[in-house]
């Protein structure tokens, strides 16, 4: 039985295609080396999604704004959904670890959420396209009709809360904030405060107005 197959008109060893290596073969299949970074093209999806919305992003937007060809792009990320999904992960994960590595730079919590809330009032303000926030804007887009974006968007909002409640945590042993707080109706509070801001914020406030109301909200960790 012949052991070599057909490929393209040139026989190639079966045991390299399966795995085997022999050092006497004289045929190699060359993989093929990816021409893109798969984060940056990532962030690229990222951005038109937020910016766009999911309905509104139409392959061809994705192929032209991402600098791939179509093959590349379902053989790599999958269909449109696929990606989206991707796309969502990676704003949360680097979204997060800005938040987390920000909470410790700022152990004082009451200075912490004022920063934080006050960077994404100005980020928001002095946005030209008004995206708000991506997880906020693909809550009101995909839920509750597509099951699987929910559930990635509830644990997103479990991490967050639990992230905000750790934070308050360490903020209430260190003196920060008194004992008589319930640090679980606060950490809910806060992402929910924070949400709705960013919210407001694609309308066209006036940025005194929101930083007023952000004043407010933090009396109550007072």
């Amino acid at each position: 039985m012949d052991d070599f197959s057909p490929h393209f008109g040139t026989k190639i060893p079966i045991s390299y295609i399966c795995g085997g290596i022999n050092s006497s073969h004289k045929y190699f299949i060359m993989a093929r080396t990816k021409e893109f970074d798969e984060q940056e093209v990532l962030t690229k999806a990222m951005t038109l999604f937020w910016k766009q919305g999911y309905a509104a992003t139409s392959v061809q937007d994705l192929v032209s704004h991402l600098g791939i060809n179509r093959a590349s792009l379902y053989s790599t990320f999958g269909d449109k959904e696929k990606l989206f999904k991707k796309a969502f992960e990676h704003y949360h994960r680097s979204n997060f670890e800005r938040v987390n590595q920000f909470f410790q730079n700022h152990p004082d919590p009451k200075e912490g959420f004022n920063k934080l809330f006050e960077m994404a009032v100005d980020e928001s303000v002095n946005d030209q396209d008004m995206k708000g926030c991506f997880a906020v804007n693909t809550t009101t887009e995909l839920v509750p009709g597509n099951k699987e974006m929910q559930m990635v968007l509830k644990g997103n909002r479990k991490q967050v809360e639990n992230l905000f409640y750790d934070y308050l945590k360490k903020g209430q042993e260190a003196g920060h904030i008194t004992t008589d707080k319930n640090l679980k109706s606060l950490a809910f509070l806060l992402f929910t405060f924070y949400n709705g801001l960013r919210v407001v914020c694609k309308t066209e406030p006036d940025r005194e107005e929101l930083m007023q109301s952000v004043y407010t909200e933090l009396s109550l960790l007072d």
